[in-house]
């Protein structure tokens, strides 16, 4: 079963950027779809971004154009580079697989802040 640790969050003012990555541990991960999930306080967790094994990508409306989702299978690595950040992208940010049956436990996020 695949573990997942999200690291690259922050506080940064509106239009600003940040870099997540998430490192999973164990042989399955490059057979997997990944994505880049987010919960804010109240909300239920939703999924931002999708990457297939062969790097075909998915985002939703709210980050489409501003958010890119990339890996590197040999560094085990997911990326999410954001720009263009807004006051309500402000969520804890998570990694998982995108198909329920394989997905690993939930790691602890990393929380991205967007304020000026």
């Amino acid at each position: 079963q695949v573990q997942l640790v999200e690291s690259g969050g922050g506080l940064v003012q509106p239009g600003g950027s940040l870099r997540l990555s998430c490192a999973a541990s164990g042989s399955e991960f490059s057979r997997y779809s990944m994505g880049w999930y987010r919960q804010s306080p109240g909300k239920r967790r939703e999924l931002v971004a999708a990457i297939g094994v062969g790097g075909t990508t998915d985002y939703a409306d709210s980050v489409k154009g501003r958010f890119t989702i990339s890996r590197d299978s040999a560094k085990n690595t997911v990326y999410l580079q954001m720009n263009s950040l807004k006051p309500e992208d402000t969520a804890v940010y998570y990694c998982n697989a995108v198909t329920p049956s394989v997905r690993g436990e939930w790691g602890l996020g990393t929380q991205v802040t967007v304020s000026s």
